[in-house]
């Protein structure tokens, strides 16, 4: 009997000590865990401070002919990727995939998700309300982009220094990236993972979880 009492103070001594704890860490610990690194090309400005490469203005129209800029996505990490609805081969895996982001990050309300199509010929706003439906994608969380092609692929080369373009021999007509990118709240690539690999979808989960942290514990090379 003594010793179940000892047993369960110390519980209750840990469940009431935790809270503290955690505290202390978030905000006087340094942290053990591997920074993010910041991809693309930096530069310096006249201060000498470094310039990291940022994904740049776009505005296209979603799923709900709502028009969606950069803008909307700044102060909140996002994943990205490109697509298109009848794609025969990766984009069912990446949509799988990008749902399970979505389940497991929808609660948070700086996290979301963005599908840029490379065939926005077909994919009017009307197929991306279509397309959303069929896999779920909640629209308060997942965003599906449509507007010029040349201004995707634009994006695509010179934002996310991705693959983006038609192509005849390519199954459905179009070859894209396959990637999943991981973007900062301040719009920077600070990952890039392959959309139809389930290991590297766990990688991808790890690291927003990491870009969490580092908001609130001090990096090692700060």
């Amino acid at each position: 009997m003594r010793k179940y009492s000892v047993k369960k103070s110390l519980i209750l001594l840990a469940i009431l000590l935790l809270p503290s704890l955690l505290y202390l860490f978030l905000h006087t610990g340094i942290n053990n865990f591997k920074a993010l690194p910041i991809l693309g090309p930096k530069t310096a400005n006249a201060s000498g401070d470094t310039v990291y490469h940022k994904i740049p203005e776009f505005s296209f129209s979603n799923q709900n002919n709502k028009t969606i800029t950069q803008k909307d996505y700044d102060g909140r990490i996002y994943v990205a990727d490109f697509f298109f609805a009848n794609c025969p081969t990766i984009c069912p895996k990446m949509a799988t995939h990008m749902l399970e982001l979505q389940k497991h990050f929808y609660d948070r309300k700086d996290f979301r998700l963005l599908s840029y199509t490379v065939d926005p010929a077909s994919d009017s706003v009307e197929a991306l309300r279509l397309y959303a439906n069929r896999v779920h994608a909640m629209d308060s969380v997942w965003n599906f982009l449509t507007g010029e092609k040349e201004d995707i692929y634009k994006l695509a080369f010179t934002g996310y220094f991705a693959n983006a373009m038609k192509d005849e021999v390519a199954p459905g007509g179009f070859l894209h990236s396959s990637n999943l990118f991981l973007i900062d709240k301040q719009s920077r690539i600070r990952g890039v993972f392959d959309g139809t690999s389930t290991v590297e979808l766990n990688d991808l989960m790890d690291a927003i979880e990491i870009l969490y942290l580092e908001e609130y514990v001090p990096r090692k090379d700060k």
